[in-house]
């Protein structure tokens, strides 16, 4: 095919004609499992399990999940399912209790991980029989036809990890390492030279009588290789050793392999067999991706279908961690994340969007996993970020369309979540609380006792429901998005001088397959509406349509304007309203 508008343009539709057909477009829907059907609206400032209440296995019941498979879910992500430190005592159930001088909030950091064989107790109606409640959620999901995805978290462990029931084969973290000498890639965890000091500034919300010790000093999660780690430091967990020797310029020991790599496999092996479909990779970027590279194909050479999302933050490892890591999908934060964020808030570019792709070009953009909330970002309803769910819509319709790569909902997401108080451990600050035990009251209408009934909720909640609904279903359904090419129309119209076209404000694209072409258009100024010129690239145009001197553009999911477009032309005008965005079908 030949275009006579810039090599640039040719070349990047090339390059974009390579998207290649992995899998049907897939729906992450994450739950936060220990808030998700919580219906204890107590809500105390720094709140026990007893006073705030939790989710339990068994709320996640058969109308929770048909009612996120008609949302359009294909993957549950049950977020804080394996066992972590927390406040909360439950020795007399075997399980030692950990000291809240290296816990984070009552309930605990989900990725404080305190046994990787285990489930959270508090998450069971039955303690003693929590791994059960626990396979009959997978059971429960995989009968509706949904995927089970966890958390792996391979880069840190709680500064107290001990697993109370692994199988007996097994040897525990630390169990057989060298704590005297030097760095060795058989130990698990690298010791330092001093005890242990932990910040003076850590206030606990519940008494002890001593305080933590840990002789010799263990380095800490987020790298720190300094026995005095400070507040912001991921000062509860232990880093893991892989084989690599920080303190002598990174050097990689992989011969013979070390010892983590072979129990992080046993790991992934015990929850595979237990049904778990895929695995979203904690802070995947600080493990080296030689051992990704390794444990991905073993895993998947049992369990084939077993998918791998990496938690990664940096755009020059992306193509290492997908092509030599193996890994299926990468967070896609810190490209079309932030640019999409600077948008809603009324400061971006849309500009930055194609910068985005062009960085993700060929078979790369597929592998990227988009949303616009997660338990680690502010809600888009938050006081910090839009300040009211209908301010990301347009954003959100992009994400789900750009490319035929996965897209993601956080739950309550659709529901218009708005956290505008201070749970306990992180204070205020536009997020979810990850650390405590609470009750959202936007979803409590949504729950109705275990109906999970929308249609009880709230009028302006059905509406943002029904949109990400229509818009989920519409990214799925039609084949231009779900499995068709891409092709950016921004510098067509920059270059090109298209009257009205304000390229700060406006994008614009193609999605097309053979059987289907869709042109879609997104005003992300906040104020004003746009009345504007679209070129089309008039070679793609001529060629798609021969024979035809015009066509129609029929506007689809959410309006019935209808165009004429000449072929020979190749041009629409369009009016598009502030923060919205029309897509059109061209035949």
């Amino acid at each position: 095919m030949k275009f006579k508008i810039t090599t640039f343009l040719f070349i990047t539709l090339i390059m974009n004609l390579a998207v290649a057909q992995r899998q049907d477009k897939i729906v992450v829907y994450q739950i936060f499992t220990r808030l998700f059907a919580n219906q204890n609206l107590s809500n105390h400032f720094n709140g026990t399990l007893q006073q705030n209440g939790t989710t339990k296995f068994s709320d996640i019941n058969q109308n929770a999940l048909k009612s996120l498979k008609e949302l359009g879910a294909s993957h549950i992500w049950y977020t804080g399912v394996i066992e972590h430190a927390t406040m909360t005592d439950f020795s007399e159930f075997g399980i030692k209790a950990d000291h809240p001088q290296v816990v984070k909030g009552i309930a605990g950091s989900p990725y404080a991980i305190k046994d990787y064989y285990d489930v959270n107790p508090y998450l069971a109606n039955n303690v003693k029989d929590r791994m059960k409640e626990f396979e009959a959620l997978i059971k429960r999901t995989h009968d509706l036809d949904l995927k089970v995805l966890v958390d792996f978290v391979p880069n840190h462990v709680a500064r107290q990890y001990k697993s109370d029931v692994k199988p007996k084969e097994i040897k525990d973290f630390g169990e057989n390492d060298e704590k005297s000498g030097g760095f060795s890639n058989q130990n698990n965890f690298y010791y330092l030279k001093d005890a242990l000091q932990l910040p003076s500034d850590i206030k606990p919300p519940v008494s002890f009588s001593e305080n933590y010790a840990e002789n010799p000093a263990k380095a800490t999660g987020n790298d720190v290789f300094s026995a005095q780690p400070n507040i912001n430091d991921w000062f509860e967990t232990i880093k893991l050793n892989y084989g690599v020797d920080y303190l002598n310029n990174r050097s990689r020991h992989f011969d013979p392999i070390p010892d983590t790599w072979n129990k992080m496999y046993e790991i992934l092996e015990y929850w595979s067999q237990k049904g778990v479909d895929g695995f979203r990779c904690d802070m995947a970027e600080m493990v080296p991706v030689e051992f990704w590279g390794w444990v991905i194909p073993k895993i998947k050479a049992k369990y084939p279908n077993t998918i791998f999302i990496a938690e990664i933050y940096n755009p020059g490892e992306y193509a290492n961690y997908i092509f030599n890591g193996k890994f299926d999908y990468l967070y896609d934060k810190v490209g079309l994340y932030d640019a999409l964020r600077r948008l809603i808030e009324g400061h971006g570019n849309a500009m930055d969007i194609t910068n985005v792709w062009q960085k993700e070009s060929g078979d790369f953009a597929n592998h990227m996993l988009r949303f616009l909330e997660n338990h680690d970002e502010q809600r888009i309803a938050s006081d910090f970020f839009g300040k009211k769910p209908e301010s990301a819509f347009a954003a959100w319709m992009l994400s789900a369309t750009l490319h035929t790569g996965p897209v993601m909902v956080y739950f309550g997401q659709e529901l218009g979540v708005k956290p505008d108080k201070a749970e306990g451990f992180q204070g205020n600050d536009g997020r979810t609380t990850i650390f405590d035990f609470w009750g959202l009251p936007e979803l409590q209408d949504w729950i109705a006792k275990g109906k999970f009934n929308s249609k009880k909720i709230k009028p302006e909640q059905k509406a943002i429901r029904d949109f990400y609904k229509n818009s989920l279903h519409f990214a799925v359904k039609n084949e231009a998005i779900s499995k068709g090419q891409f092709h950016d129309l921004q510098y067509l119209n920059a270059w090109g001088k298209s009257e009205g076209y304000n390229q700060d404000k406006l994008y614009s694209y193609l999605r097309f397959t053979d059987g289907q072409m869709l042109l879609f258009v997104y005003n992300f100024d906040l104020n004003n509406t746009i009345n504007t010129e679209i070129k089309l690239p008039k070679d793609l145009i001529t060629d798609r349509f021969k024979g035809k001197k015009s066509i129609k553009a029929t506007q689809k999911f959410n309006g019935n304007e209808k165009l004429n477009i000449s072929v020979e032309s190749s041009e629409l005008n369009v009016s598009i309203a502030p923060n919205s965005f029309k897509i059109f079908e061209l035949k």
